[in-house]
């Protein structure tokens, strides 16, 4: 476990940076940066902890990135633009924040001299929209252009290039995640699971974009987590991607609807209408690379995953 280091982590105060911090807390001194656009900080206690530190800023302002980050050991970048929704509505910001955010990051952890390691989250969107056990070499996809879709995986994947650039260039000791459908405890904004879960909650309808025969692989927060501080300690990590995700937690998004429904015991109707645009039929992914490398294996299956989830918005947003 990872003891004695100053952890900076952009977008610090989201679902991911967040749960992240709350394991490295109690033994590092941690600098949470982020805009609190998506604020999951505010259901947690670690404004009460004494090594944390939260810093308001954006990832386009690279001299506020540079003096926050000074001192760091180890650099966490997960601040993105996300979600369909969103990315849609404003494809220039997603762009600029995902792309020119992620160079000031990896520039300033070059100028700042960080050598513990700098982890930048790419996305599985970055397969396209049929992607059955992809593995880290399978080719990524850039979708057409002028399909809002595709603009937050183009985004995603000229960060991974520039992170491995500055490992090849200048030997900053950087790693790339690959995350698959993840969900848990904290989630904010968009995500399928945790509106279908909040919306069952209430029994309220839920809708399902597209006809719902799209198949996804979901992945519990604690289990991304694991991943990435894993990622973190061992140095056979440093210059590689990882794809990390579930692939024994698989459904339909018509069948992930009915399974929050079953598990939650909810009356919520299932509703269908058109999909916003070009969607992705297929997505699991291939982990052995993170299993032989980092030794990472998910552990939590969908239904406990969903429970879970269920329990953290009873008790602090519904």
């Amino acid at each position: 476990m990872i003891k004695r280091k100053k952890v900076f982590i952009t977008g610090g105060a989201g679902f991911i940076g967040s749960t992240l911090a709350s394991k490295l807390c109690a033994e590092n001194e941690i600098v949470l940066y982020d805009n609190l656009e998506r604020n999951t900080f505010r259901y947690t206690e670690l404004d009460r902890h004494d090594h944390v530190k939260l810093v308001k800023g954006d990832v386009l302002d690279y001299e506020a990135v540079h003096g926050a980050m000074q001192g760091a050991d180890i650099v966490v970048h997960a601040a993105a633009i996300a979600g369909i929704d969103t990315v849609i509505k404003s494809p220039v910001r997603t762009m600029e924040v995902n792309v020119i955010g992620t160079a000031n990051v990896l520039r300033a952890a070059q100028q700042c001299g960080v050598s513990g390691r700098v982890v930048e989250f790419s996305t599985s969107e970055v397969f396209g929209s049929m992607a059955y056990r992809v593995t880290e070499d399978t080719r990524a996809v850039a979708g057409s252009a002028g399909e809002a879709r595709w603009v937050y995986a183009v985004s995603k994947i000229a960060g991974e290039h520039l992170a491995h650039a500055y490992y090849r260039e200048h030997g900053l000791p950087t790693v790339t995640l690959r995350p698959f459908n993840i969900y848990g405890p904290g989630q904010t904004g968009e995500g399928a699971l945790q509106v279908f879960i909040r919306r069952a909650l209430k029994n309220e309808p839920i809708t399902i974009y597209g006809d719902g025969t799209q198949i996804r692989a979901w992945c519990y927060v604690d289990d991304m987590v694991d991943a990435l501080l894993l990622a973190l300690e061992d140095k056979r990590a440093v210059g590689e991607s990882f794809n990390i995700g579930n692939a024994r937690a698989v459904t339909t998004i018509f069948g992930l609807a009915g399974t929050v429904c079953r598990v939650l015991n909810s009356k919520s109707e299932i509703i269908f209408r058109e999909p916003l645009s070009a969607d992705i039929e297929l997505r699991i992914p291939e982990t052995r690379k993170a299993e032989h490398i980092l030794g990472f294996k998910a552990k939590v299956d969908l239904e406990e995953g969903i429970r879970r989830t269920a329990r953290w918005y009873e008790e602090h947003v519904l």
